[in-house]
């Protein structure tokens, strides 16, 4: 099933890999409907920025909110749920914020897209894995919930699964790792790391020791775009990595390095997680999303995806965050 003529509803579209969706769908012949959470200035996050917005529906609404919901998933095809709450710092300090958005919020969609006929692909995070018990991480990985966010990314991912068992519902739940690259939010690691090397010669950092699977945006996005146009994967979850670890400390090493500098890096106690709740490592297993969906590979590797992205910010400089509900 192509996605070009499909009627396309993304959540979240305002944020950081939303907005590279957007992009990439209309790009591919979809009719966008990007939903962008409400605000008094009326922004649509990155898509204020986009030269393509003229050619979307952008609606505005509060994914907690179940009337803007289902107004905006009435008369669309499949549901791209990407809205969320997910800076695991503030999930420590407002945990029932996070239940409202992720976990009420996913509910909303789901009940939404049952009524009105539509699809769903339902955005989780590797977060839900914790620390790998298994590693690369299978997608048969225990869920472990080591924070406030990644325990409600959990619940929302058992709701999108307890509708495809429960009504029948065409849900796939799509499980990134640690997407970067242009447009992310200062408080991912990647563009803390990258603005403090293009500026000055000390990184200060939370814990180096902890390995992620860097995954740049498009990849992700081609993964998301490869799921949506096959019907035969409802009612699984799929996982999208790169299938390559690195701690954070030579990921700081490699940025430098690529920016031709050296670097002091300094630990910085207050961005620390709770001992028990930092996951030290995370590496995406891609033998059965292979087999399962052979037309995509992660094209674009680390170094290649972190040249571009530190061109973009220095070319671009980052903005100031661009709304509550981003990924």
């Amino acid at each position: 099933m192509s996605i070009a003529g499909k009627r396309v509803l993304i959540t979240g579209a305002g944020g950081f890999i939303g907005s590279h969706l957007a992009e990439a769908l209309l790009e591919r012949g979809a009719h966008v409907r990007a939903m962008a959470h409400y605000n008094a200035l009326r922004s649509a996050g990155w898509l204020d920025r986009s030269l393509h917005a003229d050619k979307m529906e952008i609606v505005f609404g509060d994914i907690t909110d179940a009337d803007s919901v289902d107004a905006a998933v009435k008369g669309v095809d499949i549901v791209f749920h990407l809205a969320a709450l997910i800076a695991i710092p503030y999930s420590y300090v407002a945990p029932r914020a996070y239940v409202a958005a992720n976990v009420t919020g996913t509910l909303n969609v789901l009940q939404s897209a049952e009524r009105h006929g539509a699809a769903v692909l339902q955005t989780s995070t590797s977060e839900v894995y914790g620390t790998a018990q298994i590693a690369p991480i299978p997608l048969s990985h225990p869920l472990q919930g080591q924070s406030p966010y990644s325990a409600t990314k959990i619940a929302s991912d058992k709701l999108a699964e307890s509708f495809n068992r429960s009504f029948g519902l065409p849900v796939v739940i799509v499980r990134p790792f640690n997407t970067f690259g242009p447009r992310q939010s200062d408080r991912a690691v990647i563009p803390t790391i990258i603005k403090q090397v293009l500026t000055k010669d000390v990184v200060t950092i939370g814990a180096t020791s902890p390995t992620r699977d860097f995954n740049y945006v498009q990849n992700t996005v081609e993964a998301f775009i490869a799921v949506s146009e096959r019907t035969d994967l409802f009612g699984k979850t799929l996982h999208f990595g790169s299938g390559r670890e690195i701690s954070i400390g030579d990921l700081i090493a490699l940025i430098a390095r690529l920016e031709g500098k050296e670097v002091q890096v300094v630990e910085d106690s207050q961005r620390l997680r709770p001992t028990a709740s930092e996951v030290e490592r995370l590496i995406a297993d891609n033998t059965e999303v292979a087999q399962l969906l052979p037309e995509w590979s992660p094209r674009i590797d680390l170094e290649e995806g972190l040249a571009r992205t530190i061109a973009w910010f220095r070319d671009s400089g980052p903005l100031t965050d661009v709304g509550q509900y981003i990924r």
